[in-house]
């Protein structure tokens, strides 16, 4: 057994040889005198400290900061301080060194990332306002050094590239995270490989049988897809080089993801997605001759196969915010089919595969701006105390994950604005005062209303006006993080002038009641009126809303809670208890189907979750716990944001219970479809209908069925014998 163990011991002595040089070759472009040794002494400082520690897979964990090294600097394309960061980026959190040690033997930098690594390596691990609060400080270290995010993004994908060991409820959690957040991320800064792959990565976790179902489909139709590559590229190939084009010209698959995106999308099936691959075309072109060279080769393209108008997507005259460039176009193929074609340059596909940030402050190739811009509307929005930690999830993922348009002043100056922005928008986005007295717009000299959506390219003149003011419904119609931020404080303002007279107005009625005016009277009111605080209190008296009467009903009520003892709990109590409840001492699993006096729960309606579909429970405040679909829409944001409000759950098989689920039947209508449909439904399978809906428009039979079902199985069954019914061609579920 010794022996044994030695040899394994010796063999993963090499094994971390031989990837460590692994990651000398790939960082060898950027190395400069000195580097190497950096790096040598970051791998065994990283080596020394994790060598008792092991991965759930039971590999060696310097394994995992050797393989974040290397997708920085290969994938990525950072530098040697951020090799040494990759190294070391969890020694602080994970073992005896100190920030101090690590500044004494790299440096003041490499020491100032490392903080902002280990800062953030507890984001989502406590309750749902301090996960949007440590994303805050995450995104607080981008405004010092954007390599704290990017080797955070790096760390993520290792981790849900290496999964497969963890437990499923930790695989779910950590898969809505990605979704929800460093997906988006990895999109805005450019990083389009690495954002691919986290989504293509989540969704094997979140949802496996659609992921395996489409990745087999790939696979199977690979061979005739690389006939078709070979095809259409070869005549564009010879073109190209006719005209003394050099150019690399290949056919790129598209991700798992977004086929399934476009299935829901379209509510089509796999069969009929006929984009599943992109054409490339890689120019090697000299920077002054970048443009032209893109418009030529896109004349090539279009005089060989038909172009759709609607799909010419230039960016290459106005690129996107985080600095991506290319031409989209989608032609008409020789098999009838469309086919998307993408071209760009060496230089911009570098940009597109590698990120924008990795070439923008460490390259002295970059002098591009864009992502300074970029930082400095992260910074815009973390600087507005006004917005609670989730509304300012929300309103970074809108803002900053959004595509752009290009918006004209009358003078002919350019703004950058997020898709889906309003006149009053714009308004704000040139001058806070601006915006704030704006009473309409003229969009290429027309009149238009504050809501107005801007298409890009609008020529846009603000019209304002001396005695206007914000609005509370403003905030309806703006959607970007200044508007929105500028509004409420301007609001605020107001608000706290009403209040001051709330108050003294509150205090005076008070007395005369025989209540004494402190804290805790103010927040019980609040309470009694269903108010968020004290300060809606003081507005709603000065404002009328609240009555002398009102306040005669809540001191009727106060001397009735103390009558009955006061038995309320607040709500973490009442959450902290159900969690006690489910995660007792013999089992941390929720079986649904037990004895319903045990545990208060419920099947949501917004997944209807049936016997044998994937679960989870979710301890609401008032309504027990919750059981969900793991695909459920709202799935990716209770378990990012309130993860430790999830429990794992799983169905008692012992039950014989039915379940209301929809289907959705389409197919060519015929004489007697509907009683063919129904036979099988109630005959053969015994299952009650609920409800049936059906239209038919030229001839084409389309259905929404609510049926009753004891278990997935029995669902999966009878949708494959309804499929087998004579003139149906697809039937899917949805939540009814």
């Amino acid at each position: 057994m010794k022996n044994t163990l030695v040899i394994d011991l010796e063999a993963e002595k090499k094994e971390i040889l031989k990837r460590y040089r692994a990651l000398l070759r790939a960082s060898k472009s950027t190395l400069q005198k000195g580097d190497k040794k950096e790096i040598r002494k970051a791998f065994d400082m990283a080596l020394e400290s994790h060598k008792d520690m092991r991965r759930k897979s039971g590999e060696p964990y310097i394994y995992h900061p050797i393989a974040v090294a290397q997708i920085a600097a290969e994938e990525i394309g950072l530098g040697t301080t951020s090799i040494v960061c990759a190294l070391l980026h969890d020694v602080v959190e994970d073992t005896d060194i100190t920030l101090e040690d690590i500044e004494r033997e790299f440096g003041k930098k490499t020491a100032k990332i490392i903080d902002g690594l280990t800062k953030i390596s507890g984001v989502f691990d406590t309750n749902s306002s301090l996960q949007a609060e440590n994303f805050r400080k995450m995104l607080l270290t981008l405004a010092d050094d954007v390599r704290v995010i990017l080797i955070k993004l790096a760390d993520r994908l290792h981790n849900m590239r290496t999964m497969d060991f963890m437990p499923r409820h930790k695989q779910l959690k950590i898969a809505s995270e990605t979704i929800y957040l460093y997906a988006p991320l990895a999109h805005r800064l450019g990083l389009y490989a690495i954002k691919s792959e986290l989504e293509d990565l989540s969704m094997k976790y979140l949802e496996p049988d659609t992921y395996k179902y489409i990745a087999t489909q790939l696979n199977e139709k690979k061979a005739e897809r690389n006939a078709f590559i070979k095809s259409f590229v070869e005549p564009i190939t010879d073109i190209l080089a006719e005209q003394g084009l050099t150019a690399n010209v290949y056919g790129r698959p598209k991700s798992i993801h977004s086929i399934w995106n476009k299935m829901k999308k379209k509510n089509i099936p796999f069969e009929e997605v006929y984009d599943l691959f992109a054409i490339r075309i890689i120019l090697d072109s000299s920077l002054e001759r970048e443009k032209a060279d893109c418009w030529k080769a896109y004349s090539i393209v279009t005089d060989l196969y038909r172009p759709n108008p609607d799909r010419l997507r230039d960016w290459v005259s106005s690129p996107k915010g985080n600095g991506y460039e290319s031409l989209h176009t989608t032609v008409m193929g020789p098999k009838g089919q469309w086919v998307e074609v993408q071209i760009r340059t060496q230089r911009m596909n570098e940009i597109a595969e590698k990120g924008f940030a990795a070439h923008w402050k460490y390259k002295e190739s970059s002098n591009d701006n864009g992502l300074d811009q970029w930082i400095q509307k992260v910074r815009e929005m973390l600087s507005n105390p006004e917005s609670n930690a989730l509304d300012f999830l929300d309103d970074f993922k809108m803002n900053l994950f959004s595509d752009e348009i290009f918006i004209f002043t009358p003078k002919g100056a350019l703004l950058q604005l997020p898709l889906g922005a309003t006149a009053l928008d714009f308004a704000f986005e040139i001058h806070t005062d601006i915006g704030a007295k704006c009473i309409g717009a003229k969009v290429n000299h027309k009149l238009v209303p504050l809501s107005y959506k801007l298409q890009n390219g609008d020529q846009v003149e603000i019209i304002t006006s001396s005695k206007q003011t914000p609005k509370e419904d403003w905030l309806n119609i703006v959607m970007t993080a200044k508007a929105k931020s500028k509004i409420k404080s301007s609001l605020k303002e107001e608000k706290r002038k009403i209040a001051e007279e709330g108050k003294e107005l509150l205090e005076r009625k008070l007395k005369s009641l025989k209540i004494t005016y402190n804290t805790d009277n103010l927040n019980k009111l609040s309470y009694f009126f269903k108010l968020q605080s004290t300060q809606d209190l003081f507005i709603n008296v000065a404002t009328g809303k609240i009555e002398l009467k009102d306040l005669k009903e809540y001191l009727a009520s106060e001397k009735e809670i103390e009558n009955r003892g006061n038995e309320k709990t607040s709500d973490n109590e009442r959450i902290d208890a159900l969690l006690k409840k489910v995660k007792g001492p013999e089992s941390d699993v929720l079986l649904i189907g037990e004895d319903l006096q045990k545990i208060d729960y419920t099947l949501a309606v917004c997944c209807n979750p049936i016997p044998g579909d994937d679960v989870f429970g979710f301890v609401t405040v008032n309504e027990g716990i919750k059981i969900h679909r793991t695909n459920c829409p709202n799935a990716a944001q209770l378990m990012a944001n309130y993860g430790y409000r999830v429990v794992k759950a799983k169905w008692n098989r012992q039950q014989e219970l039915s379940f209301l689920t929809g289907l959705r039947i389409v197919g060519i209508d015929d004489v007697g479809l509907i009683n063919n449909l129904t036979k099988v439904i109630s005959n053969d399978f015994k299952v009650n209908i609920r409800s049936i809906t059906i239209d038919t428009e030229d001839g084409i039979f389309d259905g929404s069925i609510k049926v009753f079902v004891n278990d997935k199985e029995h669902l999966d069954n009878l949708i494959k014998n309804l499929l087998e019914v004579k003139g149906i061609t697809g039937v899917t579920r949805f939540d009814a």
